[in-house]
């Protein structure tokens, strides 16, 4: 890449500055009253093509000590000063090789000595054309510095973006690490009732738990899933939860079916399920319903868990399953997801809102 970017600036440096010097050599070859030397028309050629090289070599070189030796994001005055000294020293070095080149050219290749006598040729036409050499060469800065400048921000950009998406899949990680104890926890607490009393319901227990924690393991590097996929867990999730709350839990769903291959965040159901247990049909003695529903509605998947109770927070609550959710849909999907938490007639309705992508 860094040798095809070389190649580029090469190839537009060549074209710039054949045009650069076309515009004062070809019309003398073209109209012969411009050649007011009496040159040639190959003398003319071969000064046209010196001087593109000449300039070539300049630019290449002043592109070389600008990258070393100027620093864009430390712009002070001493950088202004090397700036000029690399313009000055540019216009002078081309001056230099083009005189050399004339005096040898004209001397002992053209045999025109009385070229060195015309007025074009005057100290002062000389110390001139060093000055418009110069402004050319600020010019060439100027572009070049809005160039740099340019690309500087771009890879910037690029920089910043790579480390946000890093930095988003490290949260999401993070977050998806919350999830796997918190299974755990409440499942080992579920058996470790069980297991004396009801040695057949444990083992039942175990099996789905051991299907949930393949599940969390094998999907938690994954950012979407199928929710076709995760339907599968919250079964697993419900059977658990109604081996340990009875007939106290009922449990529905309604799931369209043009969203069962609908992509979304691993766990994220069965989070909103949990809480709805948790929450709201653990703390009622006659227990209640939980209902999961899919639908899609203007091209947004939304997903909806109601369960019978009151939208309460206790006070030791840290609401780490609420702001688990809200800050992966963040991370994924940006302003575009919305969840919403509402007690609407005695029931608990979580909403989930998800762009389909």
């Amino acid at each position: 890449m860094f040798q095809k970017k070389n190649h580029v600036f090469i190839l537009v440096q060549i074209i710039i500055w054949t045009i650069y010097t076309g515009i004062i050599f070809i019309p003398q070859i073209i109209i012969p009253e411009l050649n007011f030397l009496g040159y040639k028309n190959w003398q003319l050629l071969l000064d046209y093509f010196f001087s593109v090289c000449v300039l070539t070599l300049v630019s290449i070189a002043l592109k070389h000590f600008y990258d070393r030796y100027i620093k864009l994001d430390d712009f002070k005055l001493w950088e202004i000063i090397k700036l000029l000294f690399l313009i000055f020293a540019s216009a002078l070095f081309y001056y230099g090789a083009l005189t050399a080149y004339n005096y040898l050219m004209i001397t002992y290749v053209y045999e025109n000595p009385e070229v060195f006598d015309h007025p074009s040729q005057s100290a002062k036409r000389q110390v001139l054309f060093v000055f418009v050499m110069g402004f050319l060469f600020f010019l060439w800065i100027v572009v070049y510095t809005i160039y740099k400048t340019t690309s500087q921000i771009k890879n910037n950009k690029m920089d910043r973006m790579e480390i946000e998406n890093t930095l988003k899949d490290s949260q999401l990680n993070a977050l998806k690490g919350q999830i796997n104890p918190h299974f755990m926890f409440n499942s080992l607490n579920n058996i470790r009732g069980l297991i004396l009393e009801n040695p057949e319901k444990s083992r039942e227990m175990i099996t789905r738990l051991s299907e949930m924690l393949r599940y969390s393991l094998t999907k938690n590097e994954i950012t979407t899933i199928a929710l076709e996929e995760e339907i599968e867990m919250v079964e697993n999730f419900i059977e658990i939860s109604k081996i340990q709350m009875e007939e106290r839990l009922n449990f529905t769903s309604q799931i369209a079916p043009n969203t069962l291959q609908l992509q979304i965040p691993p766990m994220i159901i069965q989070m909103l399920i949990e809480n709805a247990a948790k929450h709201g049909i653990a703390k009622l003695k006659e227990g209640g319903q939980i209902a999961l529903e899919t639908n899609m509605e203007n091209n947004n998947l939304t997903i909806e868990v109601s369960n019978t109770g009151v939208l309460t927070i206790e006070k030791n609550s840290t609401q780490l399953g609420i702001k688990n959710i809200e800050k992966r849909l963040h991370l994924i999907y940006g302003e575009k997801a919305r969840f919403k938490l509402q007690e609407i007639e005695n029931k608990v309705i979580a909403k989930i809102t998800i762009p389909i992508l």
